[in-house]
């Protein structure tokens, strides 16, 4: 009878600790940032050329690769192009070609070539969440890893955006970008 109570104790205690590390991975709600200024908006932002350097870390916090884009963006309407021109530190290029559409209330839809289905975004303040799946090779083989964005708009020239990259619900890495806006 003991022992029948004590196990029943250890699955409650065991499903307590399962709730509260779930309710640990659950992310900022974007509303959180309506009302941080300078106000975002993806049409004005990315709209001319625009220069990005950024890191890769892996899980354990080891920057395993760093790189320099060059992002040429413009606007027609409602549906902007984003070209990205990515050159990483072992001198290997990489380009990435963005679609994105306003849809309103601060969401965007976005495809490129290696997004896998459609990338959902939506902006409140200064602040932009962008997910979806991208088509990773590594070491001749493609993997499909979820990619959860949150940009912030730090001025009309700055924006910082932080990726937490996974896969299956696993932390695979994260990774970390600074764009700056050339004037004219």
């Amino acid at each position: 009878m003991i022992g029948s109570m004590l196990r029943r104790y250890l699955y409650l205690f065991a499903g307590l600790v399962g709730l509260a590390l779930l309710g640990g991975c659950s992310t900022v709600d974007i509303d959180k940032y309506r009302n941080q200024t300078p106000v975002l908006d993806l049409r004005d932002y990315f709209n001319g050329t625009l220069d990005a350097h950024g890191i890769f870390q892996d899980r354990s916090g080891e920057v395993v690769k760093r790189f320099h884009v060059v992002i040429e963006a413009k606007w027609q309407g409602e549906v902007g192009t984003l070209d990205e021109r990515f050159t990483y530190s072992d001198g290997s290029t990489q380009r990435r070609v963005w679609t994105i559409t306003r849809l309103g209330d601060g969401r965007y839809r976005g495809t490129a070539d290696d997004v896998v289905g459609v990338a959902q975004g939506e902006a409140a303040g200064n602040a932009l969440r962008w997910r979806y799946v991208l088509a990773l090779p590594v070491d001749g083989k493609v993997y499909n890893v979820d990619f959860d964005d949150w940009m912030f708009l730090m001025d009309q020239r700055v924006m910082l955006n932080r990726s937490v990259m996974s896969k299956w619900g696993f932390r695979l890495g994260e990774v970390t970008l600074s764009f700056y806006k050339r004037e004219g």
